[in-house]
């Protein structure tokens, strides 16, 4: 049976209106129409990863309830994908259902305040332990520009296990409880006034071995999957057209025509056109996901969104005068989702200058696309060889 026919058949049995909510999403992860391309027994049938919009738009119709993706959009997008690639059977099972449900939101544990750009330069610590609790590892360490970290049960992590290889040979990718003992949360203000963000402090955190993805000192690929993803996941996600911010500042075009100027209407055009060329982009990168993983094609999404956000944003301004000076919100608070759309210009403004530094600084997707994409020759890296050890600190 197609995915349509499992997807209507499931409506039949299973009310949206009459279930709660969180038994509904059980219900549906369990049929395997959570991800359709995913195996099953594991929220999917294994089926074409293009079969997802036409389940996502018939469980919409049918008014089901959603698991919040903007809420658990790292889990969704990064945490799931490299714990399909590289968890065994037993962590799968453990983790995927409770993350698309969104009854366990994960967070990213990567950057570090010497190690963003660079990040295989991070100095976060794991040591192998094996005592009377078992196989395990004891992490130290500082990461910083964690989004969410303060609602999330669980986090993806990398650390240095080997200071005496290669920076990038020396790393293993670990999943934290983000409730152990020894892991602090602090919030960080931005320039809109909240706490998106957060920096965390990991002072002999206890991780057991079992909770280790992917080989020892592989971290670095194992990474590799979830950076991929994250860039797919920020600059190639699905919209409508005129979707996300430049429809906002259309809709005010349309609205308010004594705002409009020449110079005005001719730079709207010219980012109407952008964004729309994006959104075509992402979707095609999205049909190239159905035969493999992303690649670096994804870099190139992301530094595309990243430009827009910031020139679509700066245009608001330009349009709206002293009237989009105005900021809606200055209360030191901890939101749990982005929303660029529902907020002010003043807000959209300073929130996108972020977007060119998180999922990956522009600088540095530029280097992939040259490198990866375009095939320039690479930069020279005197450190490629040298022990992290003995790297200048």
């Amino acid at each position: 049976m197609t995915s349509a026919g499992l997807t209507r058949d499931f409506l039949a049995a299973h009310d949206p209106h009459a279930l709660a909510p969180l038994d509904f999403l059980r219900a549906r992860f369990d049929a395997g129409l959570a991800w359709v391309q995913f195996p099953e027994g594991l929220g999917g049938l294994g089926l074409p990863r293009e079969e997802q919009s036409a389940v996502d738009e018939a469980f919409a119709a049918a008014g089901a309830p959603d698991n919040n993706p903007r809420r658990i959009g790292i889990g969704l997008g990064m945490a799931a994908p490299t714990i399909l690639r590289h968890g065994t059977d037993e962590q799968r099972r453990r983790w995927l259902r409770p993350l698309w449900t969104g009854e366990e939101v994960w967070c990213q544990l990567f950057s570090e305040p010497g190690a963003g750009s660079d990040l295989a330069g991070l100095a976060t610590r794991a040591v192998r332990v094996s005592d009377k609790d078992g196989d395990g590892w004891i992490v130290d360490g500082q990461k910083v520009w964690t989004s969410m970290a303060h609602e999330a049960r669980w986090a993806i992590l990398i650390a240095r296990t080997d200071p005496a290889v290669p920076k990038h040979q020396g790393i293993t990718y670990f999943v934290l409880d983000m409730t152990a003992p020894g892991v602090e949360v602090r919030p960080l203000r931005q320039a809109t006034g909240e706490a998106e963000f957060n920096e965390v402090f990991l002072t002999g955190v206890r991780i057991p071995d079992t909770d280790r993805l992917g080989a020892v000192g592989e971290g670095w690929a194992v990474a590799q999957t979830t950076l991929m993803n994250e860039r797919v996941a920020i600059g190639g996600g699905a919209a409508p057209r005129e979707g996300g911010v430049i429809g906002v500042v259309t809709d005010v075009w349309r609205k308010r025509p004594e705002l409009r100027t020449p110079a005005l209407h001719d730079a709207l055009l010219r980012l109407w056109v952008e964004a729309e060329a994006a959104r075509l982009t992402g979707t095609r990168l999205r049909q190239q996901l159905t035969v493999g993983q992303p690649g670096p094609e994804g870099s190139a999404a992301k530094l595309l969104f990243a430009r827009l956000n910031q020139e679509i944003s700066a245009l608001e301004l330009d349009l709206l005068g002293e009237e989009g000076l105005r900021h809606d919100e200055w209360t030191m608070r901890r939101p749990t989702v982005v929303d660029f759309a529902g907020r002010t210009a003043g807000y959209r403004y300073l929130r996108a200058k972020g977007n060119s530094i998180e999922g990956g600084t522009s600088e540095i997707l530029r280097n992939i696309v040259a490198e990866r994409v375009l095939g320039l020759p690479p930069e020279h890296r005197l450190d490629k060889d040298v022990a992290w050890k003995d790297l200048p600190k």
